[in-house]
């Protein structure tokens, strides 16, 4: 799809489909909905007036007669009360419309930047906003499937007549439109079935998405095999591989353009989680080929800065496993010893991913990393603290913390703090060991953060639980169903901002 900006009269605009807005409570619009509604012969007003058209967030409503406009039709589209009015409205507001673009079979589409006008939106904003809500609205996996492309919209058009809009509502569609093909390649990354996306076909992928996104200058990928991982000493990341026919691949990416303190990126990327010997129930188990939900966002996310010609200096590792039973795997009792030469008893392989982690964190603080972020699809305690919704967040620096939740409130990726308490440290202590690799069900979350802040040594530091996060099995206004890539703007913004 081709997004661009059209300096015009909204009234000029000649398409399939024009979409406008609308505030809850008006009784008569004004601006460009305004514009529309007197070249309609105040057509809705009087659907207003009849309560055919309210305004409400996310409300749509198609007009077919539009004979006196360019446009064939016109869509109008919901934003709620002005007052309320924010950056994730927009986006449902414009994913709403755009799906009902698509499902009127509008190949050429037109629109109002909602919000950039008596919303008192920056414009800039406004239009980054706009074009998220839009392509990740039309998002669908079909590698599967043949996609339906008679429904494909062909150009998307920004439409403003006033040319001082122009460069802010350029910038921002293009760093819409970059955040959004970043979060949606996480949700291919997700949505991929484990057969097909073992760690060897995931270091495939990376270097194919790097060189499709035109980013092979900025970023450059390494792997250490599994000879290189056992060189290393990281018995941790090796336990949990060597239940499968399938060899771990340790990825690393750079991106390098400033001499800035080096930020590095962790994503827990089990490309299927069985449980392992502790196996999982079998209902359900399908959802476990998003246990690499972690790696995926921390692509996307990496891919994103590359594109903005972000200035962070920044290195990313995907620890790629498969967990798997077998008679080669790791066992409940076993004693494993990561690359910092602590020991670690196995009370469940089933808590697979934080042995993953403990390795690559070490890795990168040996690699010079003076702020470490791991995201990861953790724990099932995290599901039932917070829900399907929010994400669990702990670290070692409150300043750090703040500054993520409080950039989550632009992108509308909700984040909640949980505390690191150091009472549950005894929760994990082992009689054989330095540390046992579960606590148990009871504050689970946060004795698997406290088992990772282990193995921080001095780098300020972050843990991301997503478990719950990673999928969904309800549409809602931009999100389908599948694969979220939650995180991926989110972490964009602050790793930009750090």
């Amino acid at each position: 799809m081709k997004i661009n900006v059209v300096i015009q009269s909204i009234t000029d605009f000649s398409g399939d489909a024009l979409i406008v807005n609308l505030f809850q409570g008006i009784k008569s619009p004004s601006g460009a909905t305004g514009a529309v509604d007197r070249a309609l012969g105040g057509m809705i007003t009087r659907l207003i007036a009849d309560r055919e058209i309210t305004g409400k967030a996310g409300e749509v409503v198609v007009l077919h007669d539009c004979r006196k406009l360019k446009a064939q039709k016109v869509i109008i589209v919901g934003l709620g009360k002005q007052s309320a009015l924010c950056p994730d409205n927009i986006r449902k507001a414009a994913g709403a419309a755009a799906q009902k673009a698509r499902d009127i079979k509008a190949k050429r589409v037109g629109t109002v930047v909602h919000g950039a006008g008596i919303g008192g939106v920056d414009p800039a904003r406004a239009a980054q906003s706009l074009v998220e809500g839009t392509c990740l609205a039309l998002y669908s996996f079909t590698e599967y499937k043949k996609p339906d492309n008679t429904h494909e919209i062909k150009t998307f058009s920004l439409v403003e007549k006033d040319k001082s809009k122009t460069t802010q509502f350029n910038e921002g569609a293009m760093l819409g439109k970059i955040l959004a093909d970043s979060q949606n390649i996480a949700r291919d990354l997700i949505n991929e079935p484990a057969n097909n996306l073992t760690p060897a076909q995931l270091l495939k992928r990376v270097k194919k998405i790097i060189k499709d996104s035109g980013v092979e200058k900025t970023v450059k990928c390494q792997c250490l095999d599994k000879k290189m991982i056992q060189n290393l000493g990281m018995g941790a990341l090796l336990a949990v591989a060597q239940g499968s026919i399938h060899e771990p691949k340790f990825i690393v990416l750079r991106v390098k353009r400033a001499q800035k303190p080096l930020v590095c990126l962790i994503g827990k990327t089990v490309t299927f989680d069985s449980g392992g010997i502790s196996i999982k129930p079998s209902t359900g188990m399908g959802s476990m080929k998003g246990d690499m939900a972690g790696g995926a966002v921390a692509i996307g996310t990496t891919i994103a800065l590359a594109k903005s010609g972000s200035k962070v200096n920044l290195m990313t590792l995907i620890p790629a496993v498969e967990n798997m039973p077998s008679g080669s795997a790791y066992r409940p009792g076993d004693v494993v010893r990561a690359m910092n030469g602590k020991t670690i008893e196995i009370v469940s392989t089933d808590a697979e991913g934080r042995l993953t982690l403990a390795d690559a964190i070490v890795y990168a603080q040996k690699n010079g990393a003076q702020v470490v972020i791991d995201i990861a699809t953790l724990t099932g305690g995290c599901v039932v603290a917070l829900g399907t919704s929010i994400a669990g967040l702990m670290g070692n620096q409150q300043q750090m913390i703040n500054k993520l939740i409080g950039t989550s409130k632009k992108t509308a990726e909700q984040f909640w703090q949980l505390p690191l308490y150091d009472e549950y440290q005894k929760l994990i202590e082992s009689d054989v060991a330095d540390l046992k690799n579960s606590g148990g069900r009871a504050a689970s979350t946060i004795t698997a953060g406290l088992f990772l802040q282990s193995f921080v040594d001095k780098a300020k530091w972050l843990h991301i639980d997503v478990a719950g996060k990673e999928l969904t099995d309800k549409k809602s206004f931009y999100t389908p169903t599948g694969g979220t890539g939650f995180g991926v703007r989110t972490l964009y913004e602050f790793l930009s901002d750090l």
